[in-house]
């Protein structure tokens, strides 16, 4: 395991109000221009990470060895200035080592807990699937509740709190599968992909003289994070919409090519979502646009394909993206109606 940690973590002094919608866009612009200094030629993939961010919610990159996956989330964590801790999931990791553990103090004779790198405001879960599932099982309290219990006794992690986790396809030597339970609290998975030939080039040359991570400073702070959260948590989510919402999540239920459809807790990460891609346009208000944006980064990953439809070498993301294609789409209706 390695960690290491950044700054001192989130501020004390009280949070500003919360910025309008294109003071939230021109934020998360700055952020977004950031993270391409070095992963360039991929705006989709980082505008996705920041919807996550926006909607409070964790980050699953899962790609080919390569690519970029750690730099994405190491670039996304410098870019904002705040606590950030690193761990290399390995298949000797304990849940202690993630969650922290009680140490014994001969001193005082009493037990003292000594808090695991899961107590930042980013924390960068590297290649995840290395470790075994009753390790990963350690972030599902995390993930799911922003607290941490050992020992009998709940500690709240910090605000903003974000996993950014990198993992390799399950077909690859040394991986475990992520249980259900822990794909479910993936607000969004990503794929960076291959580079195309100019932006490959642009990074031999970009990159072999130096490390772009390391010029690389923060555009904003956790205290802003928090004010630009609370700004989307605020951007109105009509009662056509959230029933397409609905209407999308419930249908992968009844698609016979999976086994295993969304869950409700995927419906609020698909309304979150929904609300944090609309403040990035600088609406105060979500469309069926943006649902259809983000309904494959946020549903494919939690939704588990039959033998017969694998078979067929259908993905969940195709399976996504044509549902989606065939369900009606709500009339417009005033923002506020």
């Amino acid at each position: 395991m390695t960690t290491t940690s950044s700054r001192s973590g989130p501020l004390a002094e009280p949070d500003p109000e919360p910025p309008e919608l294109p003071s939230v866009a021109d934020l998360t612009a700055r952020i977004a221009g950031n993270v391409q200094r070095v992963i360039a030629g991929k705006p989709e993939v980082v505008r996705m990470a920041l919807v996550t961010l926006l909607a409070e919610g964790h980050l699953l990159v899962e790609d080919v060895p390569g690519v970029g996956k750690t730099s994405l989330a190491k670039a996304l964590a410098r870019s904002i200035d705040c606590s950030v801790s690193r761990v290399q999931f390995t298949p000797d990791l304990l849940p202690g080592d993630i969650t922290g553990m009680s140490i014994y103090n001969r001193q005082t004779a009493e037990f003292e807990f000594r808090p695991g790198p899961v107590f930042a405001n980013v924390i960068i879960a590297d290649e995840i699937n290395r470790a075994s599932p009753k390790t990963q099982s350690a972030l599902l309290e995390c993930m799911a509740e922003d607290q941490v219990t050992v020992d009998g006794a709940t500690y709240q992690l910090a605000s903003p709190f974000m996993v950014v986790a990198t993992q390799n396809p399950i077909e690859m030597d040394g991986t475990y599968p992520l249980p259900e339970a822990q794909r479910d609290r993936f607000t969004a998975r990503v794929s960076i992909g291959y580079p195309d030939p100019g932006a490959e080039l642009a990074m031999v040359d970009d990159h072999a003289a130096s490390d772009p991570l390391a010029a690389l400073r923060p555009v904003t702070d956790a205290r802003a994070v928090r004010a630009v959260i609370e700004a989307v948590r605020r951007v109105h989510v009509g009662p056509e919409v959230r029933h397409y919402c609905v209407d999308i999540v419930g249908a992968t239920r009844r698609l016979p090519e999976l086994r295993l459809g969304a869950s409700p807790r995927a419906t609020l990460h698909l309304v979150r979502a929904a609300r944090a891609q609309a403040a990035l346009a600088g609406r105060d208000f979500v469309v069926p646009d943006d649902v259809q944006t983000i309904a494959v980064p946020v549903l494919a990953h939690r939704l588990m394909l039959t033998p017969d439809a694998q078979a067929t070498r259908r993905s969940a993301a195709d399976l996504v993206r044509a549902l989606v294609g065939r369900l009606p789409v709500p009339a417009p209706a005033h923002p506020r109606g």
